[in-house]
């Protein structure tokens, strides 16, 4: 059973900070005993994690922005992978 869903409210877990880093020329997930390089799409999902909007939000965002339909389903499974690793948790 699947713990994310359209009304969870995904922020970025304790002890990671989320960051633009220009020498990478991509968002990073920072911890205390490394660094996760993202791609793109994880860069962009992270960074609407607050904890205050519902992954329904983030998907109209996300398909607003990028001008894209039909992204519920990968934002979920994304997530999934993001809590699974404790990149995320939910508020």
């Amino acid at each position: 059973m699947s713990a994310v869903n359209a009304a969870s409210r995904p922020r970025v877990g304790v002890g990671f900070r989320l960051q633009w880093e220009m020498v990478q020329n991509c968002h990073v997930l920072l911890y205390p005993e490394g660094m996760v390089k993202l791609n793109r799409s994880a860069g962009e999902i992270l960074q609407r994690c607050d904890g205050a909007q519902e992954v329904t939000a983030i998907v109209t965002d996300l398909e607003r922005s990028f001008n894209a339909s039909d992204l519920s389903q990968e934002v979920l499974a994304f997530l999934e992978i993001a809590l699974q690793q404790k990149w995320v948790e939910l508020a």
